[in-house]
């Protein structure tokens, strides 16, 4: 069924008597806010939001609209960056909610996994894994909306990356309902398999065009015994990187997450958020370092001390603060989180997802920043994020006065700018958000050739009639 039809009443009929009034959504009010994305770049149409209350009731439903040819849409919180859980505005999609599919189903603190469904919220997932005397240490800023499900689908990073890796390093098996309505059950909890194909990967940042992920055996950690963060100042980009060296160098273990954030993303925290207190302001660079270890005395303070010690001799570090309690790591924490909510209250802005070998990190900052300050003068670069996994936000603020609409008008050129340095450094254009709608025309052109006809006889073979969130990913 093209995407631009009414749904058949037929099917809308089926799907009533199969899922109840709980499991499908017809109301406009109640349909309002899946139809557009948390950055408002998209708004699309539905016909109605399927809600499943069972894996057996979703892969029922798929394939009811596997037979009327219907295009159907996943959705987890809702938080995609890049449009990726977004129906178009033909009308003829349907949104696929997996929020009742919440529950956690296992948790065993001596194999360290969690077998948890699609719609459970990422903060209750590390929450649950807490109180089992474990860790999930997937963290990111939408942790409070973002599920499990969306987060494998988009193969997340966030902050612990240069720690304990992506979402597809934390996860052993898969539960999955494919285009046909078929339930692949591949929920393993073995950390060896070498049984043909691993079939699990290809669904972890596919985006939901391959098959809806239901549940996940995710890897636990043991519980950080001790931890410590700070806010350095620090001279310049190329300090920060050399202040992650250090901590590397001195204990690489310890490192669970290094954060650079520009002085201008700290002053917008400061200006917009509420409560948005800054110990150390007035810098135009800034790092946060957390150290973590699960092991008895293990000394991080001194170890923090030590490393600040040398690096504030050798005139990297200009000023720091520590956090003396959890109240005070939380907020110091929080500077860094706000970030994107601070971008968006300061005015329009271009995000820019990329990464670099780390090494290479300090000459992306630098020479984006230039390079769009030259393409629009006053620009305000706003680069954050995960320096030590190579992983920058590499984001442009409207110049102040600018017409918001006339600055997004130019944000093809600025993105074009922007992967231009990214291309020369040896990195990617999407580092952790995925392409959704938003970079699907990038793909030709940094995938092409025998990458992207491989992604695509995939696609067509798993999905050949292209149900599964079309226009997103591919070309």
């Amino acid at each position: 069924m093209p995407d631009d039809q009414p749904l058949p009443p037929s099917l809308l009929d089926r799907l009533q008597a199969l899922l109840g009034p709980r499991g499908l959504l017809t109301d406009p009010a109640d349909l309002a806010p899946h139809l557009s994305d948390w950055r408002n770049l998209y708004r699309g149409r539905t016909p109605c939001v399927i809600r499943p209350g069972s894996v057996e009731e979703l892969a029922a439903a798929v394939r009811l609209c596997a037979a009327a040819g219907t295009p159907l849409v996943p959705q987890g919180g809702n938080t995609s960056m890049v449009g990726g859980a977004t129906p178009d505005e033909g009308g003829g999609q349907v949104v696929v909610s997996l929020a009742r599919l919440n529950r956690v189903r296992d948790i065993d603190p001596l194999d360290m996994t969690m077998t948890a469904e699609a719609g459970l919220v990422l903060k209750a997932a590390q929450d649950a894994a807490a109180e089992a005397g474990c860790l999930f240490p997937l963290s990111l800023g939408a942790e409070g909306t973002a599920t499990v499900g969306g987060v494998l689908s988009t193969n997340a990073g966030g902050n612990t990356t240069v720690r304990y890796g992506n979402a597809r390093d934390l996860m052993l098996g898969l539960e999955v309902v494919l285009p046909d309505g078929q339930v692949w059950n591949g929920l393993r909890r073995l950390r060896k398999d070498n049984t043909g194909y691993a079939l699990r990967h290809l669904f972890v940042g596919a985006e939901g065009t391959l098959g809806f992920v239901t549940a996940a055996v995710l890897r636990l950690f043991p519980r950080p015994r001790e931890t410590e963060v700070a806010l350095c100042a620090v001279q310049d980009e190329d300090a920060a990187l050399a202040l992650f060296r250090r901590f590397r160098d001195r204990d690489e273990g310890a490192v669970r997450a290094f954060e650079y954030m520009s002085g201008e993303g700290v002053g917008f925290y400061a200006k917009h958020i509420e409560g948005g207190t800054v110990p150390l302001p007035g810098f135009d660079h800034y790092v946060l370092v957390d150290l973590a270890s699960s092991r008895p005395e293990a000394g991080l303070r001194g170890l923090l001390e030590a490393v600040l010690e040398e690096a504030l001799e050798a005139g990297e570090v200009l000023d720091a603060t520590i956090g003396e309690s959890e109240a005070q790591r939380h907020a110091l924490w929080r500077i860094r989180e706000e970030h994107p909510e601070a971008q968006k209250r300061e005015g329009a802005s271009v995000k820019n997802d990329v990464s670099v070998p780390v090494s290479r990190t300090p000459e992306l900052i630098r020479r984006s920043s230039e390079a769009c300050r030259a393409l629009i003068p006053g620009v305000r670069p706003v680069p954050f994020g995960h320096m030590g996994d190579g992983n920058i936000h590499m984001n442009l603020e409207q110049p102040v006065g600018m017409d918001p609409a006339e600055f997004l008008a130019r944000s093809h050129d600025i993105m074009e700018t922007v992967n231009a340095v990214v291309r020369d450094l040896g990195g990617s254009f999407s580092a952790e958000h995925g392409i959704g709608r938003l970079k699907t025309d990038m793909m030709e052109d940094w995938r092409g050739g025998a990458e992207l006809d491989l992604m695509r006889r995939i696609k067509a073979a798993v999905d050949p009639k292209g149900l599964m969130n079309p226009g997103k990913v591919l070309p």
